[in-house]
């Protein structure tokens, strides 16, 4: 797999950006100085960083994604459960519910879920 997981500061920055975009980017050195207390420098910095990486471009001093949120959010999640639970869903559902009941409307709709995704 040729994806490599974000850092904290990397999603919670493209998730300002998601929540912005299009976003000026002195709007959003201001918006990084008031989110995460960041100067202008670090948020030009990431700016950088993440255009060199293919997730954000900066086009006439205007910032957006190329990325949508769901295709980073499930890239991370398959990396976590690869990576933590040896790729095991019924390991990382054990895990997260940790002896937790679940609802009949929760339980039907993972069932619904789980059907749609089955081989056919």
């Amino acid at each position: 797999m040729d994806y490599h997981r974000l850092c904290e500061s990397d999603y919670r920055f493209l998730s300002l950006i998601w929540e912005h975009e299009p976003v000026n980017s002195t709007e959003l050195v201001r918006l990084c100085a008031e989110e995460f207390g960041w100067k202008k420098s670090t948020t030009y910095t990431m700016v950088k960083k993440l255009s060199e990486k293919g997730l954000i471009v900066n086009e006439n001093a205007t910032v957006r994604a190329l990325v949508p949120r769901e295709e980073i959010q499930r890239k991370e999640s398959r990396v976590f459960v690869e990576q933590t639970f040896s790729g095991s869903l019924p390991g990382f559902l054990v895990s997260f519910y940790g002896g937790k009941r679940i609802s009949d409307a929760e339980a039907e709709e993972l069932k619904r879920l789980i059907d749609g995704m089955k081989e056919k």
